[in-house]
This record gives structure tokens, sequence and C-alpha cells, in this order.
């Protein structure tokens, strides 16, 4: 029930409708961490399924009490019933084939961090986190702080280090009602103080109470003692149990071998795993119940714009740009401004207008600041106070400025680059590739200055005519491409800002580079539209061809197959619609380098991700990773958006199924594995086996699906950036909360090997530039063996409150010098203390009051032999986005 002392109106409308509705989950759907976990325990109900279910509820509400601009609002009544989808919900708002992309990445992000909970060994054994070892009143304390961080990190636009505090705090909550014995006791509501921390938690059971029974069965039914007080079990031997208290239960918990055997947790439907099974639907339903409040909380906390930004829910995508302002560039800086204003004027108010700006400047010697916003008119005024002015020599601090933008860019978004200068900074490119494809963020290189040019800006030395390859190899890692042209020419060009943010996927072409004589293929499919093909260098000729043999060739203008534009070495074919599907062919003599790029507009896309099966303890499910680690049996997961978009209701969905990897960047197939559903074929979800084998080539690969839109014609989709295989993994976690101006934060880092002895090298580094020590520079590490370090970040007195901190461990192999550096990062932030260390509440509310905690740990030097395993922190997931919408009482648990 509600809270007793709380009039209902404090709520909102938002909750107390919510709080009327009750989700059905699907039979094959565990309160283990991700659906992974349904191996183990088939028909139970996952920490994925609760929150993401949960967050498509309160997106649903947010939708149904803040009707679309310019279409009809939507009606309850046409989700009852029906599965919940976050494609329908996005197809109903914002219209027939709005992408859901970024909302869906932005599940996964909180889902993962949610199922890092029992897997991170900062979190996993520790008892306030999981509400274990009757520390209800610490677990509170802890759930209510991560709440708060949440809060104050969305406040600060930073959405990825909020939705990993958020994933911690719905992961205990949801815990409270699998791990101890509110169930038990009766209760048909969430605790009504849990999420209240001015309301004390009553009743609970005291160091001296026994609480269990003996139960030598895996089931145990009866085992609880008749009494009213809550307690919860214990775990592991730290803290020991007491005589007489209850056990979380398992086959893997220590503690459930000593009396009182037994134990009482509900995480899943088997017996072996917990105990109290045949509780597992109750408890789920509560902790279902509550994660729908913990939204409603933070959307009353940040309002339903700040709400939206937190879970991206948009199918707009970000803009941000990296401009150089030495004297040279004040063509390219006007062409950036008229493409800013364009797009803010031609989207504002409308569902593709940009949620999140981005600029940073950069010179010699120094770049930055970074200006994030998402008022459009205070990034157009920053912007318009850019000139071009002095420091005309070449090189520049690019790269800086490029890493500073990925830092404050949100996931899956496009930074687009500004400059007629190579990069001063060349040895951050390998850091600036891997933390692209960290980030899922692909950079275009917009570049007025030819390679073979003598003539131009003044040097200081004489430059390499390769001195441009660290943004040729940024662009490849990122999925993005390095665009050469010349003033006169840069404000045409710079309309490919406006086209790529309108969420195009690349199709992937064969071969995937320009070979003489030899016509490159791609495929369109009934589900593309507005196709564009790109190509520049020194081009003599080229044609495109139609499957029905219709030709066009470069001459300027409209042909027969679309029009075509040219700007000195750059020329643009924008395709007419409706395409003939089938395969298509281009075909380009050129002197000297040409490259050749095809876009298209479609719904139907996919999320990525890999990971590690992790069977051998208490949660068993997937331990994802951003790149596969050598050595490992990996996981390949896929999540398919857009599978609605089909060309007539009544069609079959679209599937796919095969993944094929392919060699970066000459395109040679290296395997190609089937993809078997994981669920409901509606939900998209699919998983494929990649053995070691597979991944044991050098250098970087492409992920492409095969499969068949409703009807049976081909589809092929390419992911937007290249995999590659490290040979370490790198795990880097800090502490919960925030750092504190002058303060000290201990940092816990893990390497690990799994394919042969290595010799590395540590290096450290931080962004901005705090002082950071380690107790671990070198290691050495035989096959299946891990090393244990601990660092210490000094965040200085004059830290700004609110600030972005980065944290970079990079492992270089001593021996191989050809093999590259594998990159850990770790998000921080620094936030000034406020009164009372607590949010204040709103004036006469008595709603929850979110407040931060940092607890501290001690960590230690350690090189474990043995099975290792584990994930990169920071790396966002794929999700299962789906349930089933009924009014309570409509169907029982």
């Amino acid at each position: 029930m509600l809270p007793t002392d709380e009039p209902l109106s404090h709520l909102g409308p938002s909750l107390l409708l919510l709080l009327q509705l009750q989700l059905l989950l699907p039979p094959a759907s565990a309160f283990f961490p991700n659906i992974w976990s349904l191996l183990a325990a088939p028909g139970s109900i996952t920490h994925q399924d609760l929150t993401e279910e949960a967050a498509l509820n309160v997106t649903l509400q947010l939708f149904l009490e803040q009707p679309p601009p310019g279409r009809p609002p939507l009606r309850l009544e046409d989700f009852l019933g029906h599965t919940l989808l976050a494609d329908n919900l996005f197809a109903a708002y914002f219209g027939p084939g709005s992408p859901s992309r970024r909302f869906r990445a932005a599940l996964g992000e909180v889902s993962r961090a949610n199922a890092a909970q029992d897997f991170l060994p900062t979190s996993r054994n520790d008892p306030d986190l999981h509400f274990d070892a009757e520390r209800l009143g610490q677990g509170r304390t802890r759930l209510v702080g991560a709440l708060g961080e949440t809060v104050v990190a969305a406040r600060a636009l930073d959405h990825t280090l909020a939705r990993q505090r958020l994933g911690a705090a719905l992961h205990a909550l949801q815990d409270f009602y699998s791990h101890s014995n509110w169930v038990e006791l009766g209760k048909q509501q969430p605790h009504p103080h849990l999420l209240w921390p001015r309301q004390g938690l009553q009743n609970l059971a005291q160091v001296g109470d026994p609480t269990c029974s003996d139960c030598e069965e895996l089931s145990c039914p009866g085992n609880l003692l008749g009494f009213t007080l809550l307690t919860s079990g214990y775990f592991g031997t730290h803290p020991s149990k007491p005589p007489g208290k209850c056990s979380h239960g398992g086959h893997f918990d220590q503690s459930s071998s000593q009396p009182p055997r037994g134990g009482i947790n509900k995480d899943s439907t088997s017996p072996g795993f917990s105990p109290h099974h045949m509780l597992h639907l109750q408890a789920a339903k509560l902790a279902l119940l509550a994660s729908i409040q913990a939204f409603s909380l933070l959307r009353s906390r940040l309002g339903d714009r700040g709400f939206s930004r937190l879970l991206d829910i948009t199918p707009a995508s970000s803009l941000s740009f990296v401009l150089d302002t030495t004297g040279s560039m004040g063509e390219e800086i006007n062409a950036a401004k008229i493409q800013a204003r364009h797009i803010v004027e031609q989207r504002r108010g409308g569902p593709m207008e940009p949620t999140h700006y981005v600029l940073v400047p950069f010179h010699d010697p120094g770049f930055g600041p970074v200006f994030t916003t998402s008022d459009p008119d205070s990034f157009w005024q920053q912007l318009n106070e850019i000139h071009a002015l002095g420091g005309g020599d070449e090189p520049e601090m690019c790269l800086s400025a490029l890493e500073l933008a990925l830092l404050h860019t949100p996931p899956l978004s496009d930074i687009f680059v500004f400059t007629d200068a190579s990069p001063k900074d060349a040895f951050l490119t390998n850091r600036v590739e891997s933390l692209t494809q960290e980030r899922r963020c692909r950079v275009t290189f917009l570049v007025t200055e030819d390679p073979s040019r003598v003539q131009g800006r003044p040097r200081r030395e004489v430059l390499s005519p390769l001195r441009f390859e660290p943004y040729e190899a940024v662009a490849l890692a990122s999925g993005g491409e390095v665009i050469f042209t010349k003033d006169q020419y840069i404000r045409d060009v710079a309309a490919i800002v406006g086209d790529s943010i309108a969420d195009l996927v690349t199709l992937p072409l064969e071969p995937p580079v320009v070979v003489p004589e030899r016509p490159l293929v791609f495929s369109v499919d009934g589900l593309l539209q507005r196709v564009t093909v790109r190509i520049h260098g020194e081009v003599s000729s080229f044609w495109i061809r139609n499957p029905a043999g219709v030709s066009q060739g470069q001459e300027e203008g409209e042909g027969p197959l679309g029009r075509t534009r040219r700007f000195g070495q750059f020329w643009m074919v924008s395709m007419n619609d409706p395409l003939q599907t089938g395969t298509w062919e281009i075909q380009v003599t050129a002197k000297g380098t040409s490259r050749v790029r095809v876009q298209a507009q479609t719904s139907l896309d996919f999320l990525f991700h890999f990971g590690i099966p992790r069977e051998d303890g208490p949660h068993p499910g997937l331990y994802p990773l951003t790149q596969p680690v050598a050595g490992l049996q990996t996981q390949l997961l896929v999540e398919v958006t857009g599978l609605g978009s089909r060309g007539n209701p009544g069609d079959p969905l679209p599937h796919f199924s095969h993944v094929v990897l392919r060699g970066v960047p000459h395109g040679a197939e290296l395997g190609r594995v089937p993809l078997e559903p994981m669920g409901p074929r509606e939900r998209g979800l699919l998983a494929a086996s990649l053995p070691p084998t597979l991944l044991s080539t050098a250098g970087p690969f492409s992920l492409e699906l095969i499969g068949q839109d409703g009807v049976g014609q081909g589809l092929h989709r390419a992911a937007p950036q290249p995999c590659a295989v490290v040979p370490v993994l790198l795990e880097l976690s800090g502490p919960p909360g925030f750092l504190a101006p002058g303060t000290k934060a201990p940092l816990s880092l893990r390497i690990a090997s799994f394919s042969g002895p290595q010799d590395l090298d540590l290096r450290t580094y931080v962004n901005p530039s705090f002082a950071l020590t380690s107790n671990l520079s070198r290691v050495r590490l035989e096959q299946n063996e891990s090393a244990w370090g601990c660092l210490w970040l000094k965040v200085p007195d004059t830290a700004a409150s609110d600030s972005v901190v980065m944290v970079t461990v990079t492992a270089t192999d001593r021996e191989a010098s050809t093999v590259p550096p594998t990159h850990a990062f770790l998000r921080l932030l620094v936030l000034g203390p406020a009164p009372q260390d607590q949010l204040p509440a709103p004036v006469h509310s008595t709603d929850p009051v979110l407040t931060t905690t940092s607890p501290a740990f001690h960590l230690s030097t350690l090189v474990t032999p043995g099975r290792a395993g584990g994930g990169l922190v920071s790396n966002p997931w794929w999700g299962t986005v789906g349930a089933v919408l009924l009014l309570l009482g409509l169907a029982s648990w």
C-alpha cells in the first residue's frame, strides 16, 4: 500500500495511475541478472525484465500525459492486453518508423548496471547492496543514496553515470523483495517506507532473534519461524551467520550448510538456487511495482524533460562539434554555424530536435573548454561567439579536443570535427579509437586540407604526407569517415551534418573498398528509404546501376536514379524513392585512393554487445563486455530494433538468421555463425556463440546480419563500428557515490589473461589532470591468471562541482609491439557537499528525500591463478524491452 501518512495527491497522477497497472510477464522470461540466466532457471523473472518493463510503463504514462505535438493523443485502452514494446510506443507517439534505438540502448545501460551488481568485485559480496544479512537499514541508506546520485548526475547532464547509479539502485530495491521475508509476511504492496528515508523501518529482527528453523531439502516453504519481524538471509561467510538466523540459500551459499540449513531467497523458480522458489512470482510482482515507484519518483524530481533525457526517450540524436579556431578556419567555422542554425531551426519543437549539444574548440597549444547544454539557443549563442583568431600554423591539438568531446557526448552520437590541420597529439590515436568504441560514437572529420598539397598555412616543421593518418584511424574505428575538401566547398559538404544525425545506417559494400575494374555491390530492401551515395577522391568517372540494369553516371543534376551534386572532389547522389529492391552496383574510376559510402534511413537496425557466461556463482548470467577477450568463449548478443516496420501490418516479422564476421578494411569473410532467438520473436533478441578460434585473427572485424523480411526478400545490416579482440581483460571500478573536492578516492583494477603469458606495462591517465597513484605499474601473467591493484585518485580542493572525470588505464604488451594496447575507462563525477549531505525535498512535500553516501572500502594487490572471469566497466548492454500491460485484477500472479 501507499505510505499511510501521505496524501495521495502528493504522489501525482503519474504514480497513481501506474499503481493501478500490472505487468504479466511472459513465462519464458529470472530474478537473476539478465535473460541469459534463464538457461539456469527457466520461467523466472530477471532484474533485466523488472527494470525495463517498469521503465516502459512509466514511459507510456509520460506519453499519455504529454500528447505529441501535431498528432492525436495516445489512449490507454489501445495498449491494454498487448505486449508493450519500445518500438510500438515510439511509433504510436512519434510516428511510424521513428527509431527507438537510443531509448533501448539507454534501457540497456540501466539493465547492465543493474546486473553488474551481481558480478563486479566491489559490489557482488556487499550485503548492504543486496539487503542481505539483516542489514536492512544500511541497505535502505545505500538505495536512497544511489537514487540521489542518479538525480545529481542527470542534472549535471552526465546521463551515462546517472544510468549506472540508477541500475545499482534498482538492483538493491528489487533484491529487497527477493532476499527479505516481506512477501512471507503476507504483504501485497511494496514497502511503504523503503523510498521514504524520513520514515524509519519498523519491526526489524534483532541480532538475538532466531528467524529460521533447519531445512535439509532444496525447497524450504516452512522454515521461517512464526514471527512478524522483518529479516533477510545471510550469504557466504562475510559476515558470518549468527545462530538461529536464516541463510540466503542455494547451491553456492556456504552459510546454508550451517544450521539452520536452507534459505529464504526467491531469486528464481529453481529450488536449487532459491529455497523459497514458490514465492518467486509474488516477490517479482512487488519488485516491479516498487521499480515503477522509483522511476516515477525520478520523473517527479527531474521533470518530464529531464526524465526523457535520462532514458533517451527521443528518436533524435545529439549534435556535437569539435572546431579548429585558428586564423585560417573562418570558412569552416561559418559552415558549422550555418549547419547548426539550419538544424536548430528546422527541427525545433519536433521529434527530431537534438536533445544534447556539445561544443569543443581547439587550437595550439590549447583546447577546450567543453560547452554542453540541452538548450538550442544557448548552444547557438556559444557557437556564434567563436571566431577564427591567430595561431595559424600546423599541427593542432585536435585529438585532445576530440577526447574531451567524447567524454561529454552521449553514446550512439555523431561527432563532427572541422579542421584544416593535422594533429599535434597523434600519440592519443589509439586511446581515442578505443574511447569511440566504448561510447559507440561515430566521428566524421571535415578537413579543408588536401594531403598532397605542399602550399598552405604556415608550419613550424616539415610535415609528413601521412600526417592525417590518425584521423583515418579514428574514423575507421568509430565507423565515421575523413572528407577532404576546400574552403569554397565546405559549406555544401557540411550538409552531411544534418543528414548524419537523421539516424542513417551505413549499408555494407562488397568489396568494402574501391578496387580497380571491380564494381561495389550493395543490397536494397523494402525497409530502406532516402538512400544516399557519397563518393570522394580524384574520381574521373563513376556509374550506379539498379537491379533492372538502369544506370546513372557522374553528370550533375537529375538522372534516372536520383540527383547528383558535386563539390570539388566530393559527390553526393540522392536516390529517388521508392528504390527497386535487390542488388545494386557502383563502379568508380579514380586516381589514388577514393572512398564510397552508401547510407539509408530505416528503423530496422540493431544493437549488439559481447558477454561471458557466468554459471559458477549464486546468480548465473551474462557478464557484458564491449569487445571480445582473447581466449574466452564469447557470446554475441543482438537486439533488433524496428521489427514493427514491415511493409504491411499483416506480414510476418523480419528476421535475421546469421551473423557474418569480416576483416577490416578489406572485407575477407572470417566466419558465419547462426543466430538463435532468445525469447519471443517480437522482442528481437538474438544470440550467437563465437568460439575462440573464430576470434583468433588479429586486427579489427565488422559484424553483418543476414536475414529475410516478412515476404522472403533478403535483409543485410552492418554494425556501425568495427570490433577488435583485446588480448587481456581490464576491469576498473570505483567507489559508489561521487568524488568530493579535497578527498582521495580508492579505485580497483583487475587484469586477467586467458590466452597465454602476458608481460604488461600499465599506464594511467586522468582527464582533467588529477593526481593518480597506483601500486601496480607492471605485471606478468600466465594463462588464466589475474592481477589486482589499487589506485588512489586525489581530487583537488579547486575541483569544479558537477565536473566529469575520466580515468583511463592502458595495458601495453612489452614484447608484442604490433598488438594494440588495451584500455579501460571509468567515469566519475565531482560533487560539492550539499547541506547535511542530502538533496532538499520540495516545499510541503513528503516525497522521498534522496541522500548521497560514499562508503569506503579496502583493496589490496593480488595475483591469483585459476579461472578468471569478468567484464569491462561502463559499457552499455542490450535489454529485454517488452511486457504485457493489464489493469490490476485482470490477471493474477
